[in-house]
């Protein structure tokens, strides 16, 4: 069990457990749904650690902070934990890879990440409860789905309800700035998604929506040079038209030509032209210097791109390729493209674990999820395995808010996630019929 104590708190957090009404759970149900509520006070306690201790990506020692606490938690209920440190050059903390074979069974992958957008130089620290409203750093994104895989199993194991199988839980390090380069940071959860027949995500959610398809996301890097002269040539044969405008003519065909299919989306981030651009560090800022009687002789632009599946997204570049080289007089522009997070594609196995879910939804009495539309969800890193094994996300905590000093969290959202994900996670070990 957790064994973090605190006396100041120890009081309200014995109150924690929410009773929810479950009409239609079954005999087999029951124990495990017992496990969930008893454990509830001790989950709320790891969540208030976890929140508590900062793990912004950057702060590679506060994400293995979060990993030991972790740790501590899955070694109880017999899993093999190992840590994966990364080079030292990604400046990242590194992954958390549990496992326990129960024996002959379904693989399953349970995804989740230490990290959190708040880095140790953010206002905002601390855990905090008023009522069913809890608010902390991660404390929905996703230190909340942590716990919900966590004590899930552990309402399992406890109520020896998991017969066979293989469990693989995989908290990686760095979803919210992925370290580079991008093959290795994630080539183990790759590896285990390519070994798993079952991944599910535990991102944030609610009873209402499951995640069964999402976006995937990419870079693009535009670059343009023109002649640097005297702006009152401008258009000449001599002069021509300048990087300023050719970088213009571009971003404007981009935007009237590639635009248009359903879910693709490319934004222009940062976008500068003049007499010399030059970076300052590696967080994408640039000095800048030219003058009004200059023509500008560089300009760059950078952003990113979503798409729905691998040929929307080789189509757009296709597209952005043709308009890039369509050159104005005395220009000339390159675009490069970085592949980033793949699109986890909305496949008939995803749509059977959502059938699979509502078959839980049934027995606990709610009502059927419906499937999040994929053009509103961006990458994350189900995407990484998503090509590989039927795959589900938004199995986590409902909270609003993410990524902002406003996130919280519905507290009996908490709960309930965790019914759902020992119920669904016992059908799916029992399960033969693979995908």
């Amino acid at each position: 069990m957790f064994a973090i104590m605190k006396a100041a708190t120890s009081a309200c957090l014995l109150l924690a457990t929410i009773t929810v009404s479950i009409t239609g759970a079954s005999a087999s149900d029951k124990p495990i749904l017992d496990a969930v509520d008893a454990n509830g006070a001790e989950q709320l306690q790891l969540l208030e650690a976890t929140v508590n201790q900062n793990s912004g990506t950057l702060n590679a020692e506060g994400v293995r902070k979060v990993g030991e606490i972790y740790r501590r938690e899955l070694e109880d209920i017999g899993f093999a934990v190992r840590w994966i440190d990364m080079p030292q050059s990604m400046a990242r903390g590194g992954h958390l890879v549990a496992e326990r074979d129960f024996g002959a069974g379904p693989n399953l992958l349970l995804i989740g990440h230490l990290d959190t957008v708040f880095e140790p130089d953010s206002p905002f620290q601390r855990f905090e409860r008023d009522g069913d409203k809890l608010r902390g750093p991660g404390i929905s994104d996703m230190k909340g789905g942590n716990a919900v895989v966590i004590y899930a199993m552990r309402a399992l194991i406890e109520a020896e309800a998991i017969k066979g199988g293989k469990v693989t839980i995989f908290f990686t390090g760095d979803e919210e700035s992925v370290g580079a380069p991008l093959a290795e940071a994630r080539k183990d959860l790759i590896a285990a998604g390519k070994a798993a027949d079952y991944a599910l995500n535990f991102e944030g959610g609610s009873a209402e929506w499951a995640v069964v398809g999402r976006r995937g996301s990419s870079k693009w890097k535009l670059e343009v040079t023109g002649k640097r002269a005297h702006s009152s040539g401008i258009f000449s044969d001599g002069s021509g038209a300048g990087a300023a405008f050719e970088m213009a003519r571009i971003l404007n065909r981009f935007y009237g030509e590639v635009r248009g299919p359903l879910g693709l989306t490319f934004n222009p981030g940062m976008v500068a032209a003049g007499s010399a651009i030059d970076p300052v560090g590696s967080a994408g800022a640039v000095t800048l210097s030219g003058k009004d009687n200059v023509i500008a002789e560089t300009a760059i632009a950078s952003g990113g791109l979503r798409f729905m599946n691998d040929a929307q997204l080789r189509a757009a570049e296709t597209l952005m390729r043709g308009i890039v080289e369509d050159s104005l007089p005395l220009t000339r522009a390159t675009i490069t493209f970085e592949d980033r997070y793949p699109a986890m594609e909305l496949t008939e196995a995803n749509e059977a674990l959502l059938d699979r879910v509502n078959a839980v939804h049934a027995r606990l009495g709610l009502e059927p999820a419906q499937s999040f539309p994929p053009e509103g969800r961006g990458a994350a890193d189900i995407s990484f395995v998503a090509p590989y094994v039927a795959s589900m996300d938004g199995l986590g905590v409902a909270g609003t808010g993410a990524h902002t000093v406003d996130e919280d969290m519905d507290l009996t959202s908490l709960q309930q996630a965790t019914q759902r994900t020992a119920l669904l996670v016992a059908d799916l070990l029992a399960s033969d019929l693979l995908q």
